[in-house]
């Protein structure tokens, strides 16, 4: 009997897309894989998720590549302007589930502590959850056992009672291999249709 619903958040709720800000920068989208792939990339953004300071990170790749100065600037510069918006659909579901008052509704995010202040006061559902575990103020992350054992236990949750939402097949990976549930996130309604299966609930 799944009692517990955990949310991941960027990709499942906020749609975040670095490529909308250097759009603006490069020319075209070869030009941003060359930078993503060889500068700012996804394991250097990883590194902020599990809590190394913007600013320490930001000066640390500047020394690597210097002749890059502006863009890599740009990347939190600009972080704001990555945020695409909510996942309105998915959003629809996560208040069904919190207006039907059968589950605790918590979320586990990879997520800069320095960041997510912004995403706060942005996004009013957000203060919906009974409460949220921020990897970034943690200082480790998904897909490591730590930090779902953080969920586990500030919360006094069952595992064997949960079910976790992800857009990561690596965490949704990791959830099962701790005793939770899971569903990876393509989409809301495919999510919606999968989450069906678990729980004594029906999507409107």
């Amino acid at each position: 009997m799944i009692k517990n619903i955990v949310f991941d958040l960027g990709g499942v709720l906020i749609d975040w897309d670095p490529r909308r800000v250097y759009r603006t920068i490069f020319h075209s989208e070869k030009e941003i894989d060359r930078f993503f792939n060889n500068i700012c990339t996804y394991e250097w953004n990883m590194e902020q998720d599990a809590g190394r300071l913007i600013a320490d990170a930001t000066q640390e790749k500047i020394a690597e590549f210097p002749a890059w100065k502006n863009e890599i600037e740009a990347y939190y510069g600009r972080w704001e302007e990555m945020l695409v918006g909510p996942i309105n659909e998915t959003v629809d579901a996560l208040k069904q589930i919190i207006d039907s008052k059968k589950f605790r509704v918590l979320a586990l995010t990879n997520w800069s502590a320095e960041t997510f202040p912004i995403a706060l006061k942005k996004y009013d559902f957000l203060h919906w959850f009974e409460g949220i575990v921020v990897s970034g103020t943690e200082k480790c992350r998904k897909p490591y056992p730590e930090i779902y054992n953080i969920l586990f236990e500030r919360y006094n949750l069952d595992p064997s009672a949960s079910i976790f939402i992800d857009d990561s097949k690596a965490n949704v990976e990791a959830s099962k291999s701790l005793g939770m549930e899971a569903i990876q996130f393509n989409n809301a309604q495919q999510c919606k249709v999968d989450l069906e299966r678990y729980i004594d609930f029906s999507f409107s």
